[in-house]
This record gives C-alpha cells, sequence and structure tokens, in this order.
C-alpha cells in the first residue's frame, strides 16, 4: 500500500484531465493511482476515496465500511481485536480493497502508517466502559488528539471525528465530558476537524434499544424519574453513515460540526414503552433513585467482562438531549431522517417471543413527540 514514486500521468495519457484538477496537497504527496478515480461508479469501480477508518470493528465502523465499500473506495482498517472480530467486513468492499492492519493505539509509528497512504481518515474509536489500560481520557481525547497532529502532518484532506449530541465538560458523565475535551483537542490539531455530533443511535447491534429491551430481566424497567424528566431524540444508525460519506464527498464540509439527530423526540419513558410494545413484552416501570440505581450498577462494573451497566452509562442514558438550531443537521448532507418507528422492529423482533415474532408493526401504538 506505499506510495509509488513517478505516477503522475503525461498530459496525453487517460487520466491527465482527473490529476489537473486534484487538490495540490495530494499531488505534493506522490498520486497514488487509487485517489484516481476509475469506472462508472460503484463496487467495482475506483472512487479515488482511500480512507483509513479507526474504529471500524464497532457498531458505526460496520455500517460506514460497508457504505464505502459499496462505492469502490480503497479502505484501511486498523485494528487490534482477534482475526474473527473482523471476518464480516472483507465482503464489504471488492477483492483488494479492504486492508488490514494490526494497531496499537499507543504506538504512533503504527498510527503513522496506517494513515500515511489516505486522503480521509475517519475516527470511531470508542468505548462504553473503562479498562486498566485504556480509559474514556485515552479513547476520547488522547487517541483522537494523536491522529490529529498525524493527519495535520500527513496532509490528509479529510479528517472526520465522531462525537456525542450532549457532548459536555460539565455533564455528569464522564463519558460526555471526555467527548467534549476530545473536539477541543482534535479541533486544536487540526482545525479543519468535520466533528460529527449524533445522538444515541439505534440498529440491530446497538447498546441502546437492545440495553431496554434486555432490562425486563430485573422484573421491570428501572427508570430514575420514571423516565418522565429526560428526553430523547435517537437517530438510525445507517443516517449517520450516510451522513459520514456525504460529508466526505462535500467540498465545503471541512471545519463544520454537524448535530445529526432523530426527526422526533420523546420522552424516555414513552420511548421505552414503545420498544416494549413492539417487543410485545408487558412494560413494567418502576422509579429508581439515582443513588440506589448506581450502586447496583457498582456491583455490574466488577464484571472483568463487558459489564451489564455502568454508573456512567446510567448518567448518559438520563440525560436530556440538547437542540443545536445552529449547527448543520441531516438535511444539509442531503439525507432524510428515519423514524424509530420505521425501524425499531429491526432491533426488536429478536426480543419477541415466538407466537409474536410474524405480527406487524402496526399493532404498536407509536410513542407520543415532544418538543421540549
Amino acid at each position: 500500500c506505499s506510495r509509488a514514486a513517478g505516477v503522475l500521468h503525461s498530459p496525453g495519457s487517460r487520466n491527465a484531465s482527473t490529476v489537473r484538477f486534484l487538490p495540490i496537497n495530494l499531488l505534493q504527496r506522490k498520486l497514488h493511482h487509487a485517489v484516481v478515480p476509475k469506472g462508472k461508479g460503484g463496487r467495482s469501480s475506483v472512487s479515488g476515496t482511500v480512507a483509513t477508518v479507526f474504529g471500524a470493528t464497532g457498531f458505526l465502523g460496520r455500517y460506514v465500511v460497508n457504505r464505502l465499500g459499496r462505492v469502490g473506495s480503497q479502505i484501511v482498517i486498523p485494528y487490534r481485536c482477534d482475526q474473527y472480530d473482523i471476518m464480516y467486513l472483507r465482503p464489504m468492499g471488492d477483492l483488494g480493497q479492504i486492508i488490514f492492519l494490526e494497531w496499537n493505539p499507543k504506538d504512533q509509528d503504527m498510527t503513522r502508517r496506517a494513515l500515511e497512504n489516505s486522503n480521509v481518515v475517519i475516527n470511531l474509536v470508542g468505548r462504553e466502559w473503562e479498562t486498566r489500560n485504556f480509559g474514556f481520557e485515552d479513547v476520547y481525547v488522547n487517541i483522537p488528539r494523536n491522529i490529529a497532529r498525524l493527519v495535520r502532518e500527513a496532509g490528509v484532506e479529510k479528517f472526520i471525528h465522531m462525537s456525542h449530541l450532549n457532548a459536555d465538560i460539565k455533564s455528569p458523565s464522564k463519558y460526555l465530558r471526555t467527548k467534549a475535551l476530545g473536539e477541543m483537542a482534535v479541533r486544536e490539531e487540526f482545525p479543519d476537524t468535520i466533528i460529527m455530533k449524533p445522538s444515541e443511535m439505534f440498529g440491530r447491534e446497538d447498546r441502546f434499544f437492545n440495553h431496554f429491551a434486555n432490562m425486563r430481566w430485573f422484573g421491570g424497567e428501572p427508570l430514575i424519574a420514571f423516565g418522565r424528566k429526560t428526553v430523547k431524540q435517537p437517530i438510525y444508525v445507517v443516517d449517520v453513515a450516510k451522513a459520514i460519506i456525504n460529508a466526505i464527498k462535500d467540498p465545503d464540509s471541512n471545519g463544520k460540526t454537524y448535530a445529526l439527530v432523530g426527526p422526533h423526540r420523546y420522552l424516555l419513558h414513552d420511548l421505552v414503552e414503545f420498544l416494549f410494545a413492539v417487543a410485545h413484552r408487558p412494560f413494567i416501570p418502576y422509579p429508581m433513585p439515582r443513588p440506589l440505581y448506581h450502586l447496583i450498577a457498582r456491583f455490574f462494573e466488577l464484571n472483568p467482562f463487558e459489564p451489564w451497566t455502568t454508573r456512567d452509562k446510567i448518567d448518559r442514558f438520563h440525560t436530556m438531549d440538547k437542540k443545536f438550531p445552529d449547527l448543520p443537521g441531516l438535511e444539509d448532507l442531503g439525507i432524510v431522517p428515519t423514524p424509530v418507528e420505521q425501524k425499531a422492529i429491526e432491533v426488536l423482533r429478536r426480543h419477541r417471543r415466538y407466537r409474536w415474532l410474524e405480527a406487524e408493526l402496526e399493532d404498536a401504538r407509536p410513542a407520543k413527540h415532544v418538543n421540549i
């Protein structure tokens, strides 16, 4: 995947017109054939995008890689997981278009090697709980800062950083506080960073709708203040992936911050009630005081594997989604947001009992929309 010297074509060659209009920083970086668009478009063409996707093995990453692969992009995927955990990514691009590199986030040389041949870098690195090796400061501040600095040094055209809608240094959630610090860190290192601020995402493999559906094993649904003081505006994960792809194509997106939300806002109580109706499960909410909820979560945090819930997750899920009317959103990227009522069944069908497996979605009464 190393860049070949002297690849610039003569004026009479068939790619001369394409080369003439490429950005000057790409020409200075010794143009590689992978960034010269070829073909009619689609999976087996060459889109001209060479994207390094950090965090591609996560929930959002698989959708982003799929969208990049279907338009003929070459994708570099740094990974630190087992080989079996990246198998599902291999068929998402044409033969030879997806390149896997072992990666240690604390090794700057490995990070530099992963992005040195790319014209797009996407940071989706994330984790919902802290470990001994990687705390939230490492995952959401230090690693993004290092990637942004190396992006600037390599002369990469576009750098997309994934944040959160409720990122705030005053948030009770450490996850959200470090997300806010990460935004400032990447902007300081690379001012043209494109920052995406999605609300809680839902999809087949999510940890939002599935989390609440699985809480039925507690004999009901514990919610702080019955969930009537929290407003959520969840977004479909495919819409976020589309937003990233469209931001890559948009020449005016550099340096912008996008607030990505779904079309409707719901009280958390009403949203969870709708999820249980779709799953054909009895909805039994009960109020849980925050200190007691934290005490129970502290017990689950002792799990050496993925904890069922954490104190930070409780605070994050009970934080009201913010409104950013002055920031561009999905509509500015040409995307129509997908309502929860249309796609919730994709997530929740597996939570149904057998007798309700094929029941129509219309049997569930839609959640009430609010404008708070």
